[in-house]
């Protein structure tokens, strides 16, 4: 656990207003005394997601995350609590308590962060050199700048197992830190421990989050051999499933919308050609994460990955993705060459920005895709379109949007707008039914709570009446003992809040999530929350301690000792 000084606490609580420090992630709607907007956490476009100003804290009842600034900073930026307590310090104007807390973790992964800076100034520096003009040529053969591979920092690793371990030794940096950060690979023989360079004669390019620090690298071969590309691993700085690559320069980019690329040379040869809101998805599909990450810096998505079959059915799961958010999201249909760099290295810049003005929205693109390899001519052919075609627009939720695309395909095949319309009410219809049919295990927490037993009702009831209600301490505490608790996080959270309330200090959100990991404190404020609208007398609280008394009783009945009649009654029971 990570001590950081109460007074210290007190005053960075008094000092950030989470409503403002959210509405940094989150566009957020006020609603009286709580704000609303879509969960930065999960992909909705219908907002679940709450801000409570009087308690400084948020819940999203979509995916239960929730907790006080600390806890949203450590889930939003991926950092530890110690690193969030830091980074909001920061943005409050504080310096940090020269206490006794341990940020060995942030150290390390600061010292992470240095190592690859130097690694990427390794890797430029060298391939300006007359040693590595081959990197540099395969750079330059790519049709890039000099200002574009400077702009984007990029290099080329020598072709020696050893040279970057050597140079990174003689800064201080030991073979087991560059193993860590992937800058280096292992062997063991016979009881020999060897390092190695992991990147030798590679195009380097290095990954960039959007504090400017360098996590990763991508590695690209200069000719055709195999492995193409080699790329760092996840490492204690580095999720490729969190990052978006150029997003550092995309969102100062005066755009509201974002060109989604499948790959960084692609993203590199937009932003030389002026289309500086390009980015692309680390590894090999787009991710929730990254799907979110995208949805925080624009209003609109553009997709545009290569016109090969693994390329469209990339496009086709990226969609899917950004469905569920409340983004604009269209596709390009790209006509003279593979992907956006062959485009633009053939024709200019001007034949991809017409493109990009023509790109097709999701459900115009669907309407291409259904139409691929029909002949509308024939009846056979208008039948199968058709089948393909309305649970399309049953899909669409704008009535008017619906009706604009309805009355199109209604010109376009010959079949009755009435037709149409009926087949999409009946599709409707079959969805409403199959949603009905939920599977419970997949149900969210929240919902799940329906069968919760009535200790753990019990025992969630008397935290939230305590959080709410501390003057109720001296009776809960005569009454119920830590151990009595079943949860064994509800046990921990009495444990935290009675000897807090114990000591005359406050128990407010900001001091306890040192204690609990961020889902524990959604937890916490999942209660808390709850807490608010129900009674909370003291005489609830008493009830809820006796159910969790008659039920130690009930356990310590040993139905071996019973006889049919007690055992069935038990068993009702």
């Amino acid at each position: 656990m990570a001590f950081i000084r109460e007074e210290f606490l007190t005053e960075l609580r008094d000092r950030t207003d989470i409503v403002d420090l959210i509405s940094n992630y989150v566009e957020l709607k006020k609603h009286g005394r709580l704000s609303k907007g879509c969960c930065p956490f999960h992909s909705e476009k219908t907002p679940s997601f709450t801000v409570y100003e009087d308690t400084q804290s948020y819940y999203c009842f979509g995916c239960q995350k929730g907790g006080d600034a600390i806890t949203f900073i450590r889930d939003i930026e991926n950092l530890d609590y110690v690193e969030s307590v830091k980074y909001l310090a920061e943005r409050a104007g504080l310096n940090m308590p020269e206490d006794n807390y341990d940020d060995t973790l942030a150290k390390k992964k600061q010292r992470m962060i240095y190592m690859n800076k130097e690694a990427a100034r390794f890797y430029h520096n060298y391939m300006m050199s007359p040693a590595g003009k081959a990197g540099l040529d395969y750079w330059l053969s790519r049709g890039l700048s000099m200002s574009t591979i400077r702009h984007f920092g990029l290099g080329y690793a020598p072709d020696d197992w050893r040279m970057l371990l050597n140079h990174m030794r003689g800064l201080g940096y030991s073979e087991s830190e560059l193993h860590e950060a992937d800058l280096a690979k292992k062997s063991e023989k016979n009881g020999n421990v060897n390092y190695y360079d992991n990147f030798r004669n590679r195009a380097m390019v290095p990954i960039i989050d959007l504090r400017g620090n360098v996590l990763a690298f991508g590695g690209r071969v200069l000719d055709d051999s195999k492995p193409k590309y080699v790329n760092t691993a996840d490492t204690l700085i580095y999720k490729k499933s969190l990052q978006v690559f150029a997003l550092n320069f995309a969102k100062s980019s005066g755009e509201k919308r974002l060109i989604l690329c499948e790959g960084y040379m692609d993203v590199i040869a937009l932003h030389q050609a002026g289309f500086t809101n390009a980015v692309a998805g680390l590894g090999t599909a787009l991710t929730d994460e990254q799907v979110r990450l995208i949805s925080r810096y624009a209003d609109e998505v553009i997709l545009s990955y290569d016109a090969d079959e693994a390329g469209q059915n990339a496009l086709k799961k990226a969609m899917d993705k950004f469905q569920y958010t409340d983004l604009e999201v269209r596709a390009l249909s790209l006509t003279g060459g593979k992907d956006p760099d062959e485009i633009i290295r053939k024709f200019g810049a001007e034949r991809f920005k017409s493109i990009v003005d023509g790109a097709a929205n999701e459900v115009e693109y669907k309407l291409l895709e259904a139409k691929k390899g029909l002949d509308l001519s024939s009846d056979d052919g208008r039948v199968k379109y058709m089948r393909q075609v309305v649970p399309i627009l049953a899909e669409i939720r704008n009535a008017i949007e619906r009706d604009v695309y309805t009355s199109r395909i209604s010109e376009e095949t010959g079949v009755t707008k009435d037709a149409i319309v009926l087949q999409i009410k009946d599709v409707s219809a079959r969805r409403n039914r199959q949603n009905q049919r939920v599977d419970f295990g997949k149900l969210p927490v929240d919902l799940k709570k329906q069968t919760q037993t009535k200790v753990e009702k019990a025992e969630e009831t008397i935290i939230a009446s305590l959080q709410n209600n501390p003057d109720f301490l001296k009776k809960i505490d005569e009454s119920i003992r830590p151990e009595d608790f079943k949860s064994e996080l509800m046990r921990h959270v009495y444990e935290v809040l009675i000897s807090r309330l114990k000591a005359g200090l406050p128990a407010d959100l900001i001091y306890l999530s040192s204690e609990f990991t961020p889902e524990e404190m959604g937890h916490i404020v999942r209660i808390q929350t709850n807490g608010q609208v129900i009674s909370n007398t003291l005489s609830e609280v008493m009830d809820c301690i006796k159910v969790m008394k008659e039920d130690q009783t009930k356990g310590a009945v040993n139905p071996s000792e019973l006889s049919n009649e007690e055992f069935l009654k038990l068993f009702k029971q």
